[in-house]
């Protein structure tokens, strides 16, 4: 086993293809396969399912990428101590439903991380997307929420993964709606006020059921519905359609600024926002971090931390 074949492993990893992998190792494909053969052979197992739609982790390949990781960190770190050589780039991608505190939690990272070169993804996403992603550890974390409604299933897709769920906060319904929207000027809003406004939600493609909804009460029938795949979108919608989204309301008026308020809805559902990891894996520096800036936003937003 070598240092070179760990690598190879976790590009492919990286970009969910040996063809794309190959590529951006400049080798061949076939050198590709066959390092990744090699590398089985030696150690008895299957790193990948191979399928006519692409590869995956089995459950050993996610173990053994998780301590090839950490085996490269330390290598990397001998290199730099006795070489000289310059710290490789830091690495980190995370999939998450469209919350603000994410992309503020990101900011930071961004903007604190000491690495001199550095390759952040953050992907706002559908939540069976999220699940897929961290399953096949496309990305280190995934963001979402469980409620009465959906935690069932959504527990049990996950332990089909081998992903674990991490309480961050819990959260009660509220309703984004312009500033200029009647509703705005409301300390509570009921689903009667709301059923004469465009209800926007973000749809989730093939697997669109009322359990992968971003959305709290996505049983309830609206008279007027609007589905949206970006938050931006929804944003503008909000503004201009006088449209509602149901949400944490969790919102960042640094990043959004003042065009939209977040009112309390009366319901007494629950959300309980957490993030995901794969149970075989250790996370990187950067990851850990991640979840911190996550905490120091929620906190500041006056929620209270689970975990």
């Amino acid at each position: 086993m070598t240092l070179q074949q760990l690598r190879y492993m976790v590009k492919i990893v990286e970009y969910g293809s040996i063809t794309e992998a190959a590529r951006q190792l400049y080798i061949t494909q076939p050198s590709l396969s066959n390092a990744l053969k090699d590398l089985e052979k030696e150690l008895g197992i299957e790193i990948f399912y191979r399928t006519a739609k692409g590869i995956t982790l089995t459950v050993d390949g996610a173990e053994f990428l998780s301590y090839s990781r950490q085996v490269m960190e330390q290598a990397e770190l001998l290199e730099q101590r006795y070489k000289g050589k310059r710290p490789s780039r830091q690495q980190c991608s995370i999939s998450t439903q469209h919350y603000a505190f994410c992309v503020n939690a990101f900011v930071e990272l961004v903007k604190k991380s000491c690495s001199e070169e550095y390759e952040f993804t953050l992907r706002e996403t559908r939540t069976y997307d999220i699940i897929q992603d961290v399953g096949n550890m496309r990305s280190e974390i995934g963001i979402l929420y469980l409620n009465a409604f959906n935690k069932g299933v959504l527990t049990k897709i996950l332990k089909e993964n081998r992903l674990s769920f991490h309480p961050l906060f819990e959260a009660r319904p509220h309703v984004f709606v312009s500033s200029n929207n009647p509703l705005a000027a409301k300390s509570l809003v009921t689903l009667e006020d709301l059923e004469d406004y465009p209800c926007l939600s973000f749809e989730q493609g093939e697997y669109n059921s009322f359990y992968f909804s971003e959305e709290i009460l996505s049983t309830v029938y609206h008279k007027k519905s609007i589905h949206v795949s970006d938050r931006a979108t929804l944003f503008n919608l909000l503004i201009g359609l006088n449209g509602y989204t149901i949400c944490t309301g969790v919102l960042s008026t640094d990043l959004n600024g003042n065009e939209i308020v977040s009112v309390p809805l009366a319901s007494d559902e629950k959300m309980l926002i957490g993030w995901i990891v794969n149970s075989k894996a250790a996370l990187s520096a950067a990851a850990r971090e991640y979840i911190d800036h996550l905490k120091a936003f929620v906190l500041q937003y006056g929620f209270e931390i689970l975990s």
